[in-house]
Protein backbone atom coordinates (compact mmCIF):
# COMPACT_ATOMS: atom_id res chain seq x y z
CA UNK A 1 0.00 0.00 0.00
CA UNK A 2 2.82 2.33 0.96
CA UNK A 3 4.55 1.73 -2.39
CA UNK A 4 1.32 2.44 -4.28
CA UNK A 5 0.90 5.70 -2.38
CA UNK A 6 4.45 6.75 -3.19
CA UNK A 7 3.99 5.91 -6.87
CA UNK A 8 0.76 7.93 -7.03
CA UNK A 9 2.43 10.82 -5.23
CA UNK A 10 5.34 10.72 -7.67
CA UNK A 11 2.96 10.74 -10.64
CA UNK A 12 1.06 13.69 -9.17
CA UNK A 13 4.27 15.65 -8.57
CA UNK A 14 5.51 14.96 -12.12
CA UNK A 15 2.20 16.08 -13.61
CA UNK A 16 2.17 19.20 -11.45
CA UNK A 17 5.75 20.09 -12.42
CA UNK A 18 4.90 19.54 -16.10
CA UNK A 19 1.91 21.85 -15.84
CA UNK A 20 3.96 24.52 -14.10
CA UNK A 21 6.73 24.28 -16.69
CA UNK A 22 4.21 24.50 -19.52
CA UNK A 23 2.64 27.59 -17.99
CA UNK A 24 6.08 29.20 -17.59
CA UNK A 25 7.14 28.48 -21.18
CA UNK A 26 7.37 31.46 -23.50
CA UNK A 27 4.53 32.06 -25.89
CA UNK A 28 5.09 32.32 -29.63
CA UNK A 29 4.28 35.29 -31.86
CA UNK A 30 4.52 34.63 -35.59
CA UNK A 31 5.79 37.26 -38.00
CA UNK A 32 5.18 36.80 -41.72
CA UNK A 33 7.49 37.73 -44.59
CA UNK A 34 7.57 37.41 -48.37
CA UNK A 35 10.51 38.10 -50.65
CA UNK A 36 11.72 37.09 -54.15
CA UNK A 37 13.98 34.27 -53.00
CA UNK A 38 14.20 32.54 -56.39
CA UNK A 39 14.44 33.74 -59.96
CA UNK A 40 16.42 36.72 -61.31
CA UNK A 41 15.87 38.78 -58.14
CA UNK A 42 16.63 35.98 -55.70
CA UNK A 43 19.72 37.82 -54.48
CA UNK A 44 17.55 40.62 -53.09
CA UNK A 45 15.08 38.30 -51.38
CA UNK A 46 17.62 36.08 -49.68
CA UNK A 47 19.53 39.10 -48.39
CA UNK A 48 16.23 40.44 -47.03
CA UNK A 49 15.33 37.18 -45.31
CA UNK A 50 18.74 36.91 -43.67
CA UNK A 51 18.47 40.45 -42.33
CA UNK A 52 15.05 39.76 -40.79
CA UNK A 53 16.23 36.47 -39.25
CA UNK A 54 19.25 38.14 -37.72
CA UNK A 55 16.99 40.74 -36.10
CA UNK A 56 14.55 38.11 -34.81
CA UNK A 57 17.33 36.02 -33.30
CA UNK A 58 18.72 39.10 -31.56
CA UNK A 59 15.27 40.03 -30.18
CA UNK A 60 14.71 36.49 -28.89
CA UNK A 61 18.18 36.33 -27.34
CA UNK A 62 17.37 39.50 -25.42
CA UNK A 63 14.16 38.06 -23.99
CA UNK A 64 11.66 38.31 -26.84
CA UNK A 65 8.70 40.69 -26.93
CA UNK A 66 6.00 40.94 -24.27
CA UNK A 67 6.81 37.46 -22.95
CA UNK A 68 6.81 35.88 -26.42
CA UNK A 69 9.53 34.58 -28.71
CA UNK A 70 9.25 35.56 -32.37
CA UNK A 71 8.97 32.97 -35.14
CA UNK A 72 9.30 33.83 -38.83
CA UNK A 73 7.21 32.29 -41.60
CA UNK A 74 8.76 33.40 -44.90
CA UNK A 75 7.35 32.82 -48.38
CA UNK A 76 8.93 33.14 -51.84
CA UNK A 77 7.05 35.54 -54.14
CA UNK A 78 9.49 34.75 -57.00
CA UNK A 79 9.40 38.43 -58.02
CA UNK A 80 5.92 37.80 -59.46
CA UNK A 81 2.99 40.10 -58.48
CA UNK A 82 0.36 37.35 -58.72
CA UNK A 83 2.48 34.99 -56.62
CA UNK A 84 2.98 37.76 -54.08
CA UNK A 85 -0.77 38.10 -53.61
CA UNK A 86 -1.11 34.33 -53.18
CA UNK A 87 1.62 33.99 -50.57
CA UNK A 88 0.41 37.05 -48.67
CA UNK A 89 -3.11 35.61 -48.60
CA UNK A 90 -1.66 32.35 -47.29
CA UNK A 91 0.21 34.18 -44.54
CA UNK A 92 -3.01 35.91 -43.46
CA UNK A 93 -5.46 33.06 -43.75
CA UNK A 94 -3.43 29.95 -42.91
CA UNK A 95 -0.63 31.28 -40.72
CA UNK A 96 -2.85 33.94 -39.10
CA UNK A 97 -0.10 36.57 -39.08
CA UNK A 98 -0.92 40.19 -38.31
CA UNK A 99 2.48 41.70 -39.13
CA UNK A 100 4.34 41.09 -42.40
CA UNK A 101 7.76 42.17 -43.66
CA UNK A 102 8.02 42.46 -47.45
CA UNK A 103 8.57 42.55 -50.25
CA UNK A 104 12.05 43.46 -51.50
CA UNK A 105 10.77 45.18 -54.64
CA UNK A 106 7.94 47.56 -55.51
CA UNK A 107 6.39 45.35 -58.19
CA UNK A 108 5.42 42.65 -55.67
CA UNK A 109 4.64 44.99 -52.78
CA UNK A 110 2.20 47.32 -54.56
CA UNK A 111 -0.49 44.66 -55.28
CA UNK A 112 -0.32 43.41 -51.69
CA UNK A 113 -0.59 46.80 -49.94
CA UNK A 114 -4.39 47.19 -50.44
CA UNK A 115 -4.96 43.68 -49.05
CA UNK A 116 -2.92 44.49 -45.96
CA UNK A 117 -4.83 47.72 -45.38
CA UNK A 118 -8.21 46.08 -45.93
CA UNK A 119 -7.41 43.32 -43.42
CA UNK A 120 -5.63 45.61 -40.92
CA UNK A 121 -2.38 43.68 -41.28
CA UNK A 122 0.75 45.74 -40.73
CA UNK A 123 2.97 45.61 -43.80
CA UNK A 124 6.46 47.12 -43.83
CA UNK A 125 8.69 46.82 -46.87
CA UNK A 126 12.42 47.11 -46.27
CA UNK A 127 13.31 48.22 -49.81
CA UNK A 128 10.25 48.85 -52.03
CA UNK A 129 10.80 52.47 -53.11
CA UNK A 130 7.88 53.23 -55.46
CA UNK A 131 5.69 55.98 -54.05
CA UNK A 132 2.50 53.91 -54.53
CA UNK A 133 3.53 51.31 -51.93
CA UNK A 134 2.20 53.11 -48.85
CA UNK A 135 -0.72 54.95 -50.45
CA UNK A 136 -3.45 52.41 -49.55
CA UNK A 137 -3.40 53.49 -45.91
CA UNK A 138 -2.01 53.72 -42.41
CA UNK A 139 -1.09 50.05 -41.94
CA UNK A 140 1.58 50.27 -44.68
CA UNK A 141 5.18 51.37 -44.00
CA UNK A 142 8.60 51.25 -45.61
CA UNK A 143 12.09 51.40 -44.08
CA UNK A 144 13.69 52.93 -47.19
CA UNK A 145 13.49 56.22 -49.04
CA UNK A 146 11.11 56.65 -52.00
CA UNK A 147 11.79 56.75 -55.74
CA UNK A 148 11.30 60.52 -56.15
CA UNK A 149 13.94 61.16 -53.48
CA UNK A 150 16.32 58.61 -54.98
CA UNK A 151 15.89 60.11 -58.45
CA UNK A 152 16.52 63.57 -57.00
CA UNK A 153 19.65 62.24 -55.26
CA UNK A 154 20.97 60.89 -58.56
CA UNK A 155 20.33 64.21 -60.29
CA UNK A 156 21.87 66.22 -57.42
CA UNK A 157 24.99 64.07 -57.43
CA UNK A 158 25.37 64.20 -61.21
CA UNK A 159 24.83 67.95 -61.48
CA UNK A 160 26.31 69.37 -58.27
CA UNK A 161 29.02 66.87 -57.32
CA UNK A 162 30.22 65.65 -60.71
CA UNK A 163 29.40 68.79 -62.72
CA UNK A 164 27.43 66.90 -65.39
CA UNK A 165 25.16 69.00 -67.59
CA UNK A 166 24.05 66.67 -70.43
CA UNK A 167 22.20 63.49 -69.44
CA UNK A 168 20.70 60.44 -71.10
CA UNK A 169 18.39 57.90 -69.44
CA UNK A 170 17.81 54.23 -70.26
CA UNK A 171 15.19 52.39 -68.20
CA UNK A 172 12.74 49.48 -68.10
CA UNK A 173 9.36 51.00 -68.96
CA UNK A 174 7.48 47.92 -67.72
CA UNK A 175 8.63 48.24 -64.09
CA UNK A 176 7.27 50.66 -61.49
CA UNK A 177 10.63 50.97 -59.73
CA UNK A 178 12.59 51.86 -62.85
CA UNK A 179 10.08 54.35 -64.24
CA UNK A 180 9.73 56.09 -60.87
CA UNK A 181 13.46 56.75 -60.62
CA UNK A 182 13.77 57.76 -64.27
CA UNK A 183 10.97 60.33 -64.05
CA UNK A 184 12.28 61.85 -60.81
CA UNK A 185 15.84 62.08 -62.15
CA UNK A 186 14.74 63.67 -65.40
CA UNK A 187 12.52 66.27 -63.74
CA UNK A 188 15.05 67.33 -61.13
CA UNK A 189 18.04 67.36 -63.48
CA UNK A 190 16.15 69.85 -65.64
CA UNK A 191 15.20 71.95 -62.60
CA UNK A 192 18.88 72.17 -61.69
CA UNK A 193 19.67 73.48 -65.16
CA UNK A 194 20.76 70.31 -66.95
CA UNK A 195 19.51 68.85 -70.23
CA UNK A 196 18.05 65.38 -70.73
CA UNK A 197 18.96 64.72 -74.35
CA UNK A 198 17.82 61.08 -74.60
CA UNK A 199 15.10 59.29 -72.63
CA UNK A 200 15.19 55.69 -73.85
CA UNK A 201 12.86 52.85 -72.80
CA UNK A 202 13.16 49.07 -73.06
CA UNK A 203 10.92 46.15 -72.11
CA UNK A 204 11.56 43.71 -69.28
CA UNK A 205 13.55 40.70 -70.47
CA UNK A 206 15.31 42.47 -73.33
CA UNK A 207 19.07 42.01 -73.58
CA UNK A 208 19.87 43.78 -76.86
CA UNK A 209 20.02 47.55 -76.38
CA UNK A 210 21.75 48.47 -79.67
CA UNK A 211 19.01 50.85 -80.80
CA UNK A 212 18.84 52.72 -77.51
CA UNK A 213 22.63 52.81 -77.16
CA UNK A 214 22.96 54.23 -80.69
CA UNK A 215 20.57 57.07 -79.87
CA UNK A 216 22.39 57.79 -76.61
CA UNK A 217 25.74 57.88 -78.40
CA UNK A 218 24.41 60.41 -80.90
CA UNK A 219 23.71 63.02 -78.17
CA UNK A 220 27.14 62.68 -76.49
CA UNK A 221 26.00 62.85 -72.83
CA UNK A 222 28.11 63.62 -69.75
CA UNK A 223 26.18 61.03 -67.74
CA UNK A 224 23.86 58.09 -68.42
CA UNK A 225 21.30 57.30 -65.74
CA UNK A 226 20.46 53.57 -65.53
CA UNK A 227 17.77 53.12 -62.83
CA UNK A 228 17.54 49.39 -63.48
CA UNK A 229 18.25 46.18 -61.58
CA UNK A 230 21.86 45.04 -61.46
CA UNK A 231 21.58 42.22 -64.01
CA UNK A 232 20.28 44.60 -66.71
CA UNK A 233 22.71 47.36 -65.72
CA UNK A 234 25.69 45.05 -66.22
CA UNK A 235 24.63 44.27 -69.80
CA UNK A 236 23.84 47.91 -70.55
CA UNK A 237 27.20 49.12 -69.25
CA UNK A 238 28.99 46.62 -71.46
CA UNK A 239 27.07 47.70 -74.57
CA UNK A 240 27.49 51.40 -73.81
CA UNK A 241 31.25 51.04 -73.36
CA UNK A 242 31.52 48.91 -76.50
CA UNK A 243 30.13 51.88 -78.47
CA UNK A 244 32.67 54.24 -76.96
CA UNK A 245 30.32 55.86 -74.43
CA UNK A 246 32.80 56.27 -71.59
CA UNK A 247 30.98 58.90 -69.54
CA UNK A 248 29.80 58.48 -65.95
CA UNK A 249 27.08 55.92 -65.29
CA UNK A 250 24.69 56.35 -62.34
CA UNK A 251 22.10 53.93 -60.97
CA UNK A 252 19.78 53.40 -58.05
CA UNK A 253 19.65 50.90 -55.22
CA UNK A 254 18.72 48.15 -57.68
CA UNK A 255 22.45 48.03 -58.42
CA UNK A 256 23.06 46.27 -55.12
CA UNK A 257 24.84 43.02 -56.02
CA UNK A 258 26.38 44.43 -59.19
CA UNK A 259 29.94 44.14 -57.89
CA UNK A 260 29.55 40.34 -57.90
CA UNK A 261 29.24 40.35 -61.70
CA UNK A 262 31.01 43.62 -62.54
CA UNK A 263 33.63 44.07 -65.23
CA UNK A 264 35.81 47.06 -66.08
CA UNK A 265 32.81 48.46 -67.97
CA UNK A 266 31.39 49.49 -64.57
CA UNK A 267 34.32 51.71 -63.60
CA UNK A 268 33.36 55.39 -63.35
CA UNK A 269 29.94 54.31 -62.07
CA UNK A 270 27.99 55.38 -58.99
CA UNK A 271 24.74 54.30 -57.35
CA UNK A 272 22.45 55.45 -54.56
CA UNK A 273 21.91 53.11 -51.64
CA UNK A 274 20.05 52.88 -48.38
CA UNK A 275 23.22 51.68 -46.66
CA UNK A 276 26.99 51.75 -47.14
CA UNK A 277 28.80 48.68 -45.82
CA UNK A 278 31.94 50.74 -45.14
CA UNK A 279 29.97 53.11 -42.92
CA UNK A 280 31.69 54.77 -39.95
CA UNK A 281 28.44 54.93 -37.96
CA UNK A 282 28.76 52.79 -34.77
CA UNK A 283 25.35 51.11 -35.23
CA UNK A 284 26.12 50.31 -38.85
CA UNK A 285 29.62 49.08 -38.12
CA UNK A 286 28.34 46.73 -35.41
CA UNK A 287 25.74 45.32 -37.81
CA UNK A 288 28.35 44.74 -40.53
CA UNK A 289 30.61 42.86 -38.10
CA UNK A 290 27.77 40.68 -36.78
CA UNK A 291 26.35 39.97 -40.23
CA UNK A 292 29.71 38.96 -41.67
CA UNK A 293 30.47 36.75 -38.66
CA UNK A 294 27.10 35.03 -39.01
CA UNK A 295 26.79 34.65 -42.79
CA UNK A 296 30.46 34.84 -43.91
CA UNK A 297 29.75 37.44 -46.58
CA UNK A 298 29.53 41.25 -46.72
CA UNK A 299 26.41 43.01 -45.49
CA UNK A 300 24.24 44.77 -48.07
CA UNK A 301 21.55 47.42 -48.00
CA UNK A 302 18.91 44.69 -48.45
CA UNK A 303 20.03 42.85 -45.34
CA UNK A 304 20.53 46.07 -43.35
CA UNK A 305 17.18 47.62 -44.25
CA UNK A 306 15.38 44.34 -43.57
CA UNK A 307 17.04 44.17 -40.17
CA UNK A 308 15.87 47.73 -39.51
CA UNK A 309 12.33 46.95 -40.69
CA UNK A 310 12.06 44.15 -38.12
CA UNK A 311 13.52 46.37 -35.41
CA UNK A 312 11.04 49.16 -36.22
CA UNK A 313 8.24 46.64 -35.75
CA UNK A 314 9.77 45.37 -32.49
CA UNK A 315 10.11 48.89 -31.10
CA UNK A 316 6.52 49.62 -32.07
CA UNK A 317 5.31 46.53 -30.18
CA UNK A 318 7.34 47.48 -27.11
CA UNK A 319 5.98 51.02 -27.10
CA UNK A 320 2.41 49.86 -27.68
CA UNK A 321 2.69 47.19 -24.97
CA UNK A 322 0.54 44.89 -27.07
CA UNK A 323 0.54 42.90 -30.32
CA UNK A 324 -2.76 44.51 -31.36
CA UNK A 325 -2.05 45.95 -34.80
CA UNK A 326 -4.05 49.17 -34.38
CA UNK A 327 -1.87 50.14 -31.42
CA UNK A 328 1.38 48.87 -32.96
CA UNK A 329 0.95 50.79 -36.23
CA UNK A 330 0.28 54.00 -34.30
CA UNK A 331 3.45 53.45 -32.29
CA UNK A 332 5.44 52.68 -35.43
CA UNK A 333 4.25 55.92 -37.03
CA UNK A 334 5.96 57.80 -34.18
CA UNK A 335 9.34 56.18 -34.95
CA UNK A 336 12.19 58.64 -34.57
CA UNK A 337 15.57 57.18 -33.71
CA UNK A 338 18.87 55.67 -34.76
CA UNK A 339 18.95 52.38 -36.63
CA UNK A 340 21.56 50.38 -38.53
CA UNK A 341 20.96 52.35 -41.75
CA UNK A 342 20.88 55.73 -40.00
CA UNK A 343 18.35 57.97 -38.32
CA UNK A 344 14.77 57.03 -39.31
CA UNK A 345 11.48 58.84 -38.88
CA UNK A 346 8.31 58.68 -40.95
CA UNK A 347 6.44 61.29 -42.93
CA UNK A 348 2.63 61.43 -42.96
CA UNK A 349 2.55 58.64 -45.57
CA UNK A 350 4.80 56.38 -43.48
CA UNK A 351 7.75 56.77 -45.83
CA UNK A 352 11.13 56.76 -44.11
CA UNK A 353 12.79 60.16 -44.00
CA UNK A 354 16.49 59.42 -44.29
CA UNK A 355 19.56 60.12 -46.37
CA UNK A 356 20.91 58.18 -49.34
CA UNK A 357 24.50 57.00 -49.57
CA UNK A 358 26.31 57.28 -52.89
CA UNK A 359 28.66 54.38 -53.61
CA UNK A 360 31.28 54.20 -56.34
CA UNK A 361 32.15 50.89 -57.99
CA UNK A 362 35.92 50.54 -57.72
CA UNK A 363 38.50 47.82 -58.33
CA UNK A 364 40.85 46.89 -55.49
CA UNK A 365 43.39 44.09 -55.72
CA UNK A 366 41.59 42.75 -58.77
CA UNK A 367 38.20 42.67 -57.01
CA UNK A 368 35.25 44.97 -57.57
CA UNK A 369 33.77 46.60 -54.51
CA UNK A 370 31.64 49.57 -53.44
CA UNK A 371 33.34 52.62 -51.97
CA UNK A 372 31.27 55.13 -50.04
CA UNK A 373 31.49 58.66 -51.49
CA UNK A 374 28.89 60.94 -49.94
CA UNK A 375 25.49 61.00 -48.23
CA UNK A 376 22.77 63.24 -49.65
CA UNK A 377 20.10 64.09 -47.08
CA UNK A 378 16.51 65.25 -47.60
CA UNK A 379 16.09 69.02 -47.81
Amino acid sequence: MKNRFLIRLLIFVCCFVSLVCASCAKKIFTVGAFFPMSGPLGYFGNESKDGVMMAIDKINAEGGLLGSNLVLVCEDDEGNPDKAVKVFTKLMEKDKVSIVIGSSISGTTIPVSPLAQQNKVILISPTATNIAVTQPGDYIFRACFIDPFQGVVGAEFAYNTLGNRRAAILYDGDAAYNTGLAEAFSEHFKVLGGEVLANEVYKSGETDFDTQVGLIKSVNPDVVYLPNYFNDAAIQARQLRAEGINCTLIGGDGWDGLTDIATDDLLNSFWSSGFAADTSDPWGMAFVREFEARYHRPATQYSALSYDAMMIVANGIREAGTFTTSAVKNAMARTNGDYVTGSIRFDSDRNAIKGAAINEIVKRNGQFTNAYKITINPK
